[in-house]
């Protein structure tokens, strides 16, 4: 075993000594070590109940003969840091975690690892890790939050976004406003809708690294810590077949994924996180690979937040493995999992038990997947938008630019009443380099929708946009206004056209004029002088190359 580099021989008697006192037996010491990287922390929602997980992961690994062992790495709640300075840390830490992690794997010679994360940077993170580390194992989701409810009204946290803009629009009072605020959120969990947080855990199980059902159960549901068990059980299992993620996280595997996070409309950070994950893995996921699949899969399940329908009824209705299922003729079926089996053996029992919420390939919510890649001259290496939260009268658009260099500026003029119909939100430097750290503009979206301007203005960035975003939300602008790229040029009143059917982003400019304009164009200094981010942007690519760490010469 891999642990035998701490365990076995004279020369190791210190540190069977130390690890004696940590409560380790003589029997022990002949047993596989398995690591539970948890997440656990009081202030997140989606992690506060991950300490029972744990112990549920931790009672599997003991019952099938491991010993179990725990470390915590942190956790970012994307609602609480949205908005101000804390969102320029909540990307960056996906690389942290993944340190962390192999920090911790490494140092302590692991035979195994169970992943426990749930929210929208850890669980890329440790899929980062685990592809980097290549040791036996599995992840462990803490599944989402229940779904608040007022009068007949099904409330979550981008309810509360959007209840900004509302009450800032007279259509809230400030007694309906913190009624909302008391209800939305009535659990643990991550937030309720097909959001970053359970995009990702919906990917992980289509990876084929965490146990079918996994993604979609909900967080107070006591089939969280069945599964838990049942995953601690199986890092044994893996440790003894000596079955390791880049052995699971093939090509194939990453075209279902892909394939499973279209037919949902997930989040476009899946993007991102996707690219990194199969970067560490050795695999090139590249833009042109999600707009092709993205045009050949359809939309089959009508989520939150362009649709009416949450985690617990996307569970409800069969889940991933219901999906799959309905995605079968498309899918690589022989792709392997952590469970020992294919893709094929572990879907063929599931049911699609509601055909209004998992609609059938004959009759998809929309013909082409959630995600589409667009390119132009304002991004000519790409943008991302998730389709499936487009209303249909905006596929098409052309309007005037409002052009702000931070998002604090765009959202005082937002909140101020000072945007109107038709016109296209630019906001600029918060991209990896430039924000630093690639902010989500949920606030400014939000307030965008509360206002009552859905369907008639849209967003673009190059920062990101949150997976419970809606609307016209055009992100991951590459390159980048702080690395020179053509979004730098663009001023207040340019005509913008996106068209969305054909991949299309311009602004109304020549190439010449564009060029022009870059020659008297100068970098924003950064308000950041010190600390992690200063390293962070130095070290960061940008958002087509998944926002990756370059690699060291």
């Amino acid at each position: 075993m891999r642990s035998d580099a701490i365990k076995k021989g004279v020369e190791r008697a210190p540190h069977r000594a130390l690890l004696k006192s940590v409560g380790v037996t003589d029997e022990d010491l002949e047993k596989p070590f398995i690591a539970i990287a948890n997440s656990y922390t009081t202030i997140v929602p989606g992690h506060i109940h991950l300490n029972s997980v744990a112990e549920a992961v931790a009672r599997g690994i003991r019952q099938s003969g491991g010993v179990a062992f725990e470390f915590n790495t942190i956790a970012v709640c994307d609602g609480i840091a949205m908005g101000h300075e804390g969102m320029k840390y909540s990307l960056p830490s996906r690389d942290i975690i993944a340190d962390s992690v192999e920090i911790m794997v490494q140092a302590h010679q692991f035979d195994g690892v169970v992943l426990l994360s749930n929210c929208d940077k850890v669980t890329p993170g440790m899929l980062m890790a685990a592809s980097r580390i290549d040791i036996p194992s599995i992840v462990v989701t803490g599944g989402p939050m229940l779904s608040g409810l007022v009068k007949d009204r099904k409330l979550g946290v981008i309810s509360m976004f959007e209840a900004v803009g509302e009450f800032k629009a007279g259509k809230l009072t400030e007694e309906e406003l913190k009624e909302f605020e008391d209800k939305a959120c009535p659990t643990p969990g991550s937030c309720n809708g097909m959001f970053t947080a359970n995009t990702m855990a919906c990917v992980t199980e289509a990876l084929g690294l965490s146990l079918p059902g996994s993604a979609t159960i909900p967080a107070v549901d006591a089939r969280r810590l069945r599964i838990a068990e049942r995953s601690g059980e199986q890092a044994v299992e893996l440790v003894r077949k000596g079955t390791t993620p880049l052995e699971i996280l093939t090509s194939d595997a990453f075209e279902n994924a892909i394939m499973v996070d279209m037919a949902l409309g997930g989040s476009t950070n899946t993007v991102l996180h996707l690219s990194a994950v199969a970067k560490e893995a050795g695999i090139l996921l590249n833009l042109d690979m999600f707009d092709e699949l993205g045009r050949n899969i359809p939309h089959l399940c009508n989520m939150s937040p362009g649709g009416p329908y949450t985690l617990e009824e996307l569970d409800r209705a069969g889940g991933i493995p219901a999906v799959m299922k309905e995605l079968s003729s498309l899918l690589h079926l022989d792709a392997q999992t952590v469970t020992g089996s294919s893709v094929s053996q572990n879907i063929k029992d599931a049911e699609v038990l509601d055909r209004e919420i998992i609609r059938p390939l004959s009759n998809p919510v929309h013909k082409e997947g959630g995600i589409a890649i667009l390119r132009g001259n304002i991004a000519p290496r790409g943008a991302v938008v998730k389709t499936a939260a487009v209303p249909a009268r905006l596929l098409i658009n052309i309007g005037p630019a409002r052009v702000f260099n931070s998002e604090e500026n765009a959202m005082k003029v937002i909140l101020d009443k000072g945007i109107k119909p038709g016109d296209i939100v630019v906001i600029r430097y918060e991209g990896p380099q430039g924000g630093p750290g690639m902010r989500e503009m949920l606030s400014a979206s939000g307030a965008i929708a509360g206002l009552g301007l859905l369907d008639s203005v849209a967003l673009i960035t190059d920062g990101r946009f949150s997976g419970g975003s809606q609307g016209l939300c055009i992100g991951h602008i590459s390159p980048e206004a702080a690395e020179g790229g053509p979004i730098a040029a663009v001023r207040e009143g340019d005509i913008i056209e996106i068209d969305i059917p054909r991949r299309k982003i311009n602004v109304k400019l020549s190439e010449s004029e564009v060029e022009e304009r870059m020659k008297e164009w100068k970098p924003i200094p950064s308000k950041i002088r010190r600390g992690y981010l200063t390293r962070y942007s130095a070290a960061v690519q940008s958002a087509d190359q998944g926002a990756t760490l370059k690699a060291l010469k």
